[in-house]
């Protein structure tokens, strides 16, 4: 597992810090068959799950923070937790100098949440009718709401669809709304889970420009889930990984690339089918007479790789390039499948 790397970040920088924070869930468990059914009735049984097991995070104000890791590795629970909906079973998290559960009347007026796979859009309504109710819920003065829509319309192209029901919109024009919606009262913090999923590319690139372009612009911090590893390297600097409950990994890109030697693939054009041996490189894959390989930068110069490349006859076209950031978490995420589970438990 890599190591955390953490840097001192002077208190009045600190839009969020969590601290030992431990988030613990009891799932009812239930057999098929009448008899399992009885008994589980008279005596239930629990499973725990340990969503969370002690951690430490802070992210500085402005920052972008992308916040990753496998299905079931807390990622949205944690979203979850700095937006008040869950209150920590242990430990202690402060945003904006505040307690996000505690003191939720008061916070959740200072961030804006938008979650991929739901939306807060009314479905039966026009796209308006929902930024006018959030007006009149969130009390933004009229003159206010004007100006920030006069902004956020065309940048995230809702003119089109401002008076369009949301049952009827496509799943990108649905996020440009929600993320719209997010950002109508100003937030100072922008937590986004999934923003991305399910979108086409030029949806996607309208999304990724503009939580970019509020992060430098207005100086949102934003915190970011995806699987879509390629959209996090390409909005933030930092990455965190969050394994079991626990981080693994808190660092920049080009670290955690390193960490893992610097994975590269290289592409020749041949005139067989059959890919030929190259020394210091592994096959992948093929397709026709092209074939990739995967090989470490770190332990392997380019300058040899394309000698070994020159070796091989009938070769008439190479290609390098650095592998994609979604092939390094992928590996990542088999090791620590072969790995045993840990042992640890809550503290008392």
């Amino acid at each position: 597992m890599l190591e955390p790397d953490r840097h001192a970040t002077p208190t009045s920088d600190i839009a969020v810090e969590l601290r030992g924070v431990w988030k613990i869930y009891r799932q009812r468990q239930r057999r098929p068959g009448l008899r399992n059914i009885v008994q589980d009735f008279f005596r239930p049984r629990t499973r725990i799950v340990e969503a969370l097991r002690g951690i430490d995070l802070t992210v500085r104000r402005g920052e972008i923070v992308a916040y990753a890791g496998p299905n079931g590795a807390g990622k949205s629970t944690t979203i979850k937790l700095l937006a008040g909906l869950l209150e920590p079973d242990r430990g202690a998290i402060t945003s904006l100098g505040m307690s996000p559960s505690r003191q939720r009347a008061d916070y959740v007026g200072r961030i804006g949440v938008a979650f991929g796979q739901r939306t807060e859009l009314w479905w039966d309504q026009p796209v308006a009718a929902t930024f006018e109710w959030r007006r009149v819920v969130w009390r933004v003065p009229r003159d206010r709401f004007n100006a920030v829509l006069s902004d956020l319309r065309p940048l995230l192209g809702l003119d089109d669809i401002w008076e369009t029901l949301a049952r009827e919109l496509s799943l990108g024009q649905r996020m440009r709304a929600d993320l719209a919606l997010a950002l109508l009262h100003e937030p100072e913090i922008l937590l986004l889970d999934e923003p991305t999923i399910g979108l086409d590319v030029l949806a996607k690139r309208s999304i990724l420009s503009f939580i970019k372009r509020v992060n430098r612009e207005r100086g949102v911090t934003v915190i970011v889930t995806s699987h879509d590893m390629s959209d996090l390297e390409e909005l933030a600097g930092r990455i965190v990984l969050i394994h079991r409950g626990e981080i693994a990994f808190d660092g920049d890109f080009q670290t955690l690339r390193r960490a893992h030697g610097d994975r590269r693939h290289v592409s020749i054009e041949t005139g067989v089918t059959a890919p030929p041996a190259i020394e210091g490189a592994w096959h992948v894959s093929s397709d026709g007479t092209r074939h990739t390989y995967r090989y470490d930068g770190q332990a392997t110069r380019l300058a040899d790789l394309l000698r070994a490349c020159e070796a091989v006859a009938g070769i008439s076209d190479v290609e390098t390039h650095r592998a994609p950031i979604d092939d390094v978490l992928a590996d990542i995420y088999e090791g620590w499948q072969r790995a045993p589970t840990g042992a640890n438990s809550p503290p008392s």
